[in-house]
């Protein structure tokens, strides 16, 4: 029980933040495919194997919501302030995320053309959403309070793709919300809504509805993708991580106030080892519970 709420929060710290996944966290805590197949069991799953997989999600939901709300309340009030320092320690998360990935998945690292293909295929489409994004250089003035028919589509079809790479042990879905513009916005609704300000309340259920949606579309895929062509999977999502550093660097424009993007001058370099030291202590706590178990 403890184990799981251990690992629970390790995640909505992750998912809570641009960088990495919390299915990278699951991945390197070694729970993924455990994850992965409750959340199959639980929409297609006989009786029995719903319950199973009820009862370890509740244990793991209740460590993310702790875990995420901790994050939002303190996010929501110095992302603007620090947010080279933030963009720094997420670049070290990815960073020594990926070759703890490789070194996870050597058996699946392939490299044949439609590997090679799917892993310049996962660092384009990063930087292709980065770069064509509407929000970007126009900060996150969009108000979540006052609803339109644009903004829910929007915001719907955003929350489908968060929850899409929240799953994937890879680039967060944080990363891909800070990519649409809706970031700031989201975490500064969540955290109203906390502290019950429910003028954002509408969003946030357009948001849920949204994420629930991917969740039961997309995890089967995923699964079904992990199974059948895990070489090509795993190629994609290292090349999404790799991705998504250009996204980071362009994160301090989608500020309400925008900035520059990350520079070296703009670098923090000890909260780049931080963000590293983190994946290593994650990487730890696997041994641990492997030992324990």
């Amino acid at each position: 029980m403890i184990m799981n709420l251990i690992r629970g929060f390790c995640m909505a710290l992750a998912d809570s933040v641009p960088g990495v996944s919390g299915g990278t966290v699951a991945f390197l805590l070694g729970f993924y495919d455990k994850f992965i197949s409750s959340i199959d069991d639980l929409i297609s799953g006989n009786m029995q194997k719903k319950k199973e997989a009820l009862i370890f999600l509740i244990k793991l939901g209740i460590g993310w919501v702790i875990g995420f709300v901790s994050a939002v309340s303190v996010l929501a009030s110095i992302f603007d302030t620090k947010i080279y320092e933030i963009s720094s320690l997420f670049m070290g998360f990815i960073l020594f995320a990926i070759p703890l990935v490789i070194k996870e998945e050597k058996k699946s690292m392939i490299f044949k053309p439609s590997t090679i293909a799917a892993g310049i295929a996962g660092v384009a489409i990063v930087a292709l959403i980065t770069y064509f994004n509407p929000m970007s250089g126009q900060g996150t003035s969009i108000n979540l309070s006052v609803l339109n028919i644009g903004l829910i589509i929007y915001v719907f079809i955003a929350a489908m793709f968060a929850i899409s790479a929240m799953v994937l042990p890879g680039i967060s879905g944080s990363t891909l919300l800070l990519i649409f513009g809706l970031y700031v916005p989201i975490i500064s609704a969540v955290k109203s809504v906390i502290t019950f300000d429910f003028a954002y309340l509408p969003i946030l259920i357009v948001f849920a509805l949204g994420i629930l949606t991917g969740a039961a579309s997309v995890v089967r895929i995923i699964k079904w993708a992990l199974d059948k062509h895990r070489p090509i999977m795993i190629f994609l999502i290292i090349g999404m991580m790799i991705g998504s550093f250009y996204a980071i660097i362009m994160g301090p424009m989608t500020l309400e106030t925008p900035k520059d993007p990350l520079s070296f001058e703009t670098f923090s370099i000890l909260w780049f080892v931080i963000g590293g030291v983190i994946i290593y202590g994650l990487q730890l706590l696997k041994k641990f519970s492997e030992k324990k178990a």
